[in-house]
């Protein structure tokens, strides 16, 4: 990193940033590596930190730190060992209070690029030659992964090992098995993210190529138009909603949109339809559509408390309920896809034929086409890791929690996302020499004072208001995922540390989907307020959800604290034709719901009207 430009503060730094108040302590609960050291504190203080608040929208648990070690350290492995994107490395994490900071790792040598860019075009070059084939393989292995993780069984103690183990001279006992299971469990979880970024950089890095390609050919072309070239696409990740539509349409054809309309909740659901044949019909439906299609999590996946649509049917069902209410009403509740693909195809043609040299054409059409190739791989995957298998993974950890409920070392299950990974394994160790000599360990009276004591913290965490970025103004910004993902750009982290961003009526972000729309401000912070939406109303969020997609058929806009050009809230805005702006920064602390708030997806702005 250079120096900072004269007119460009810097951030504060990580290591003045005041204690809050209740938090004293906090940093027993994460990695040693992840925290803000004196070992490292002239490097730490050198670059810029940006909190991570697209996958990390809270305080994080210490057990759930899991799932930001080891995507950012497959994300950099992908980037620097194995591809070798050419401009960038991995991104470096810290935690701050629970928070999750993060910073990029860029190439500035000349040399060192071009080196790393023939290594790129090669080895990238076979992926995207190859594209179709080894999706399908990725597809199997992750299928296969989640079918492992399904299976694995977290053993008991007994009380007496089964006769089985003389009998079958097998050699081994429960102590083993359990010390195998959770060696499984954290080896699954890792390998996940390995698969989960065996595309992903290859998705974006495709995209940004021809993103660059377009802004040579077209500078004034809207960063929008060239992402409205690459829309109108199926995805994996619109499948559960495409469902509660289909189920939707099914009672109101089958005659029973009432009962589904009146019954509190599924079990009430169930003993209403099952009476008829119809109902049993429908029932039978929506059995068949949980698997894989309810592993959806109310969250991103990345907290063991964003429970998934499996584990809490009232929420489809709310949905499935809001459109059956559509449809009576005769609203049309599909995605706009055929109108979407027009206007892509439309603003596709419309481009190309400003193009008058032939090895442009070819390159624009080639570079396109591999876009639109990949492109459905940045959102399909996140169903399959974050929401599918994490899903599994969240409730086997539960597993785990109830086995050291019962001999003691936890008040109760939950209470295991408060010991960091390593923890477990050391309580575990505690367990099995214990039950293994007929005595008493020390964990039913070390554990749980450290989870009360850990609980207070993470309540402290929770009402702390964390900075948006720490550290020096970076030079450049260069690594793919950090520009089309999260939507932090040079010239945004300037502007964020240039600006007085608190001042006047008007908000600025990245034009996420084009189009204008006004309307009431509806806030929402949590997916519990999510009911509240209202038809017409401008959805303001810190970042969306894929489980959110069912509120995007009736909202006017989409406004995100976080995101960029390929942030979810962007993609479905641009999937639905309305108007989105992501990557604002502090939309919602600014824009209180019931305020009247213009969002212009052509320009990037929002204004508060009034």
């Amino acid at each position: 990193m250079t120096a900072i430009r004269p007119e460009v503060r810097g951030f504060l730094s990580p290591f003045e940033v005041p204690t809050p108040e209740g938090c004293e302590g906090w940093e027993s609960m994460y990695p040693y590596y992840a925290v803000f050291s004196e070992e490292r504190r002239e490097s730490e203080e050198a670059r810029g930190w940006f909190r991570d608040g697209m996958h990390f929208p809270e305080p994080m648990f210490p057990f759930d730190f899991v799932t930001a070690d080891s995507p950012y350290m497959c994300l950099g492995q992908a980037n620097s060992r194995i591809f070798a994107v050419p401009p960038a490395l991995g991104i470096d994490h810290r935690v701050l209070y629970g928070w999750v900071y993060m910073s990029a790792n860029p190439v500035t040598d000349p040399a060192e690029i071009g080196r790393r860019a023939e290594l790129f075009g090669a080895r990238a070059g076979f992926y995207f030659q190859h594209w179709d084939e080894l999706y399908e393989r990725w597809r199997a292995k992750v299928e296969e992964t989640i079918g492992e993780l399904q299976a694995l069984e977290v053993p008991d103690l007994p009380d007496i090992e089964d006769e089985a183990v003389v009998t079958e001279g097998r050699g081994i006992g429960a102590t083993h098995t359990l010390l195998v299971a959770y060696n499984r469990l954290l080896e699954s979880v890792d390998r996940i993210w390995q698969y989960h970024f065996e595309f992903l950089n290859l998705g974006y890095a495709a995209y940004l190529v021809f993103y660059e390609l377009c802004k040579q050919s077209f500078p004034d072309i809207p960063d929008q138009t060239i992402a409205k070239m690459v829309s109108g696409i199926d995805v994996v990740l619109f499948r559960p909603d495409d469902e509660l539509k289909r189920l939707a349409r099914l009672a109101l054809d089958l005659g029973i949109a009432d009962a589904v309309l009146t019954a509190d909740g599924e079990p009430a659901l169930t003993d209403v339809l099952a009476a008829g044949a119809p109902g049993q019909e429908w029932l039978a439906e929506w059995e068949a559509v949980k698997t894989p299609w309810f592993y959806y999590s109310n969250g991103n996946g990345f907290y063991h408390h964003h429970r998934s649509w499996i584990d809490d049917p009232s929420v489809p069902l709310g949905h499935l309920r809001g459109y059956v209410t559509r449809l009576q009403a005769g609203d049309d509740v599909s995605r706009p896809l055929a109108e979407v693909s027009s206007e892509r195809d439309r603003i596709t043609a419309e481009y190309r034929s400003l193009l008058t040299d032939p090895d442009t054409v070819g390159a624009f059409d080639q570079n396109l086409g591999l876009a639109r190739t990949v492109f459905p791989y940045v959102e399909s995957h996140n169903f399959y890791v974050e929401h599918w298998y994490h899903t599994l993974f969240w409730n086997k950890v539960r597993e785990f929690g109830a086995l050291l409920a019962r001999h003691r070392f936890l008040d109760e299950a939950e209470d295991i996302f408060y010991l960091q990974r390593h923890e477990v394994s050391d309580a575990l160790v505690d367990l099995r020499l214990a039950w293994a000599a007929g005595s008493e360990g020390r964990g039913p009276g070390y554990w749980p004072p450290v989870v009360t004591a850990r609980k207070r913290i993470m309540e402290a965490m929770r009402r702390f208001t964390p900075p948006p970025a720490l550290g020096a103004v970076p030079e450049a910004i260069t690594e793919p995922m950090t520009i089309m993902l999260w939507g932090i750009t040079t010239e945004r982290v300037r502007e964020w540390a240039a600006d007085d961003r608190d001042s006047g009526a008007a908000l600025s972000g990245f034009a996420g989907s084009p189009g204008i729309a006004e309307g009431p401000a509806r806030v929402i912070l949590e997916i519990e307020r999510l009911g509240e939406l209202e038809p017409g109303e401008i959805l303001v969020a810190p970042v969306t959800s894929p489980s959110w997609t069912p509120v995007f058929g009736k909202i006017a806009a989409a406004v995100s604290d976080i995101g960029g050009i390929m942030s979810h809230a962007a993609i479905v805005s641009r999937e639905y034709g309305l108007p989105a702006v992501v990557g604002t920064g502090n939309a919602t602390s600014r824009i209180k719901t019931g305020d009247r708030v213009r969002v212009d997806g052509d320009r990037g702005t929002v204004t508060i009207l009034g």
